[in-house]
């Protein structure tokens, strides 16, 4: 940083040093001012004029009134504006007392608004340029009583000019700001919801694949000792159903690895063309399960196709670990108009939706997808018992060639 910089940046520091230092120098110029006069000859020529006492302590008082200007704005105007008026009335020849007035007056126009500085401003014009032409010793279409007109004119619009430069910086300044605070707090709504999103993921995952693992290693221990070769065959299930949890766990999380991770998963997410294999590790589970409809109407939106996925595979969990012994499952997946339907029902004894109550997260889940998608979910118990699922998925198809999006 040079040394003029520093010097901008420590007067900026202290305001009151930079308006002190400012009220010398027009303090200077007034004395050295006051001193040439013009004298109207043969042409206009200049002379040497010392001013009186009372002038000096005119341009004294204007001056010392300007260290004061950011605090007072208004009062020293009133101060400048009177020691003008009376160096007005009494200087023969007149002492540029005015140019302090003119800088009160700019600095009033630069912290006030417009209107405020139209009122203001033309008031000082009026009063000082009156003052001159009437009460002056010099006659009233002298040239430097337009002067006052003039230089007054000039200090309120360009004060008005510079209060409109930093509102529209400022202007500038307050969007971006806003711009900024609206792309993090959509970064980080973007963040909540991938992170609710995931968390749902992992909870169908864990509960699905746990309940089967716990339901294959009571039957493996209830038949160890009597029909070992059964039992294997649950521990086989077990075995399946463990690798299959890890897999998709490895699948789900791997979504919040960084850029730059190493083995980002490449596996796509369920969806309903893996139906009959859900269904099929229900079967193995001991749950009976018919699956009618799936794969109808073409291919789906990836979102869709998920969280039809999800809320069949929460639905049979739900039904495996609530129905009861002896309970059979039916799933129907029916493509309808512009909406998929997903409805899963059962005969079981138990109450699949009363666990929500208590705290779980199985139905919750599945209607904060059904709601993320603008679809709706039903749910309740069956007449004559059991329990059932309804949701109604809305499908967007993309436009046909030449239609517009």
């Amino acid at each position: 940083m040079s040394t003029l910089d520093r010097a901008r940046c420590g007067l900026k520091a202290h305001p009151l040093a930079l308006d002190a230092a400012l009220a010398a120098a027009v303090l200077v110029c007034m004395v050295a001012g006051s001193f040439a006069v013009p004298r109207d000859g043969h042409g206009v020529t200049w002379g040497v004029h010392t001013p009186d006492v009372l002038s000096l302590l005119l341009m004294l008082a204007g001056a010392a009134a300007l260290v004061f200007r950011r605090r007072v704005p208004r009062t020293v105007l009133a101060v400048t504006g009177t020691v003008s008026v009376v160096e007005c009335v009494t200087g023969d020849p007149r002492a540029p007392v005015a140019m302090s007035a003119v800088v009160a007056l700019y600095t009033v126009a630069a912290t006030t608004d417009r209107p405020t500085t139209w009122r203001l401003g033309l008031l000082t014009m009026t009063v000082l340029t009156a003052a001159a032409m009437l009460a002056g010793p010099l006659p009233w279409y002298a040239q430097e009583n337009l002067g006052v007109l003039a230089w007054t004119g000039i200090g309120a619009t360009a004060g008005d000019a510079v209060r409109s430069r930093r509102a529209v910086v400022q202007a500038i300044r307050d969007r971006a700001e806003r711009a900024e605070r609206t792309r993090e707090e959509e970064a980080r709504r973007r963040v909540a919801e991938e992170r609710l999103r995931i968390a749902r993921d992992l909870h169908d995952v864990v509960a699905h694949h746990i309940a089967l693992v716990n339901v294959q290693a009571g039957v493996a221990a209830h038949v160890m000792d009597k029909r070992p070769d059964q039992a294997k065959q649950a521990l086989a299930h077990v075995r399946e159903a463990s690798r299959s949890a890890l897999e998709e766990l490895r699948a789900t999380v791997g979504l919040l690895r960084q850029s730059g991770d190493p083995e980002a998963p490449t596996e796509p997410a369920p969806g309903l063309s893996r139906l009959a294999d859900l269904a099929a590790t229900f079967r193995s589970a001991g749950l009976p399960v018919e699956v009618a409809g799936a794969g109808q109407g073409g291919e789906l939106p990836a979102a869709v196709d998920l969280a039809a996925y999800r809320i069949v595979q929460e639905a049979l969990t739900n039904v495996q670990k609530h129905a009861g012994p002896g309970a059979r499952a039916e799933v129907s997946v029916v493509r309808v108009g512009p909406a998929l339907e997903v409805t899963v029902l059962d005969d079981g004894s138990g109450t699949p939706g009363v666990p929500e109550a208590g705290g779980g997260h199985g139905l919750l889940g599945m209607r904060e997808r059904v709601g993320a998608l603008g679809g709706t979910l039903t749910t309740g118990t069956r007449y004559g018992g059991g329990f059932r699922v309804h949701a109604i998925l809305p499908v967007k198809t993309p436009p046909a060639p030449g239609e517009p999006v």
